[in-house]
């Protein structure tokens, strides 16, 4: 009989020990498993709501939904009182030995996570990186694929993109135009600018607002530069740079206005050429 009490006094001091840190840890290893599920679904939805390709949205909420349950397995083993130094260690470790092998793609999927979150670009933006031109078309988990001009596709790593200067073209609503136009030193300066005002005039593409600029730039050495500094908007930037350049051309001729051109010039001596042969910029001669 009396071991019999001793027994029940010995369980019940054992419910009595354990049974709060069994209850806690299994509140925990549930509360903590459903708020990975909550936090990881979140995370993808948010990350959905960015536009952000869908391979990285998936990897970004696997990731949190992993770390949040060895989280929640680490502290139900504190709680019932299982040493964790020694298992915090090995998942230290093992972190560092797979973040060294693959530094590179974490280095990428950083990036890309990044570029995501900043928004230096979205999808269909023209952008300039590291003398790179194109379209976006993908952002990835580790790399971004860009169109270019000539419809080929460059797949340029993340941490590229945010490594190196980025210039994004699709931005800004309107674009400026710089051409620089070279006149002989014969010509009426007064003249060339009345030429250019015309053919900016007779443009429907350029903008009254902010207004074109047209001056001097430079007396150079075999001519006067005059700079034309048009706004248009960016979906005509190339097409209004391109006949610009051409409509110049045209009027100038029609003005008997002379642009500047290389030319080879031969110095004979006896019937014989010099060894040297300069080329200078010079306007032809009448």
């Amino acid at each position: 009989m009396e071991s019999l009490n001793l027994n029940s006094e010995y369980i019940q001091q054992i419910i009595l020990t354990w049974g709060p840190r069994l209850v806690s840890a299994i509140l925990i290893l549930f509360i903590g498993w459903w708020l990975s599920r909550k936090f990881s679904e979140l995370a993808y939805k948010m990350l959905g709501r960015a536009q952000m390709d869908a391979t990285l949205a998936a990897f970004v909420r696997t990731l949190v939904h992993t770390v949040l349950v060895v989280l929640t397995l680490i502290l139900t083993m504190t709680q019932l009182g299982i040493q964790t130094t020694s298992l915090i260690a090995v998942v230290g470790a093992a972190g560092l030995a797979v973040g060294l092998a693959l530094k590179d793609s974490l280095s990428n999927i950083a990036a890309g996570i990044l570029l995501t979150v900043f928004r230096p670009f979205r999808l269909g933006d023209f952008i300039d990186c590291a003398g790179t031109m194109g379209t976006v078309e993908r952002i990835g988990l580790l790399y971004t694929e860009l169109k270019t001009a000539n419809n080929q596709q460059v797949v340029m790593p993340n941490s590229k993109l945010m490594d190196n200067s980025l210039t994004n073209y699709s931005v800004r609503t309107e674009r400026r135009v710089d051409l620089t136009i070279g006149v002989g030193y014969s010509a009426d300066l007064r003249h060339v600018r009345q030429v250019l005002e015309r053919i900016i005039a007779d443009d429907s593409r350029v903008l009254a607002e902010p207004a074109p600029f047209i001056g001097v730039t430079a007396l150079a050495d075999n001519s006067v530069n005059f700079v034309l500094r048009p706004w248009v908007k960016t979906s005509d930037y190339w097409a209004t740079f391109c006949d610009l350049n051409e409509r110049v051309k045209i009027e100038f001729d029609k003005e008997g206005i002379e642009i500047p051109f290389p030319q080879r010039t031969i110095h004979i001596e006896g019937g014989v050429a010099l060894q040297s042969v300069q080329q200078e910029e010079k306007t032809p001669a009448n």
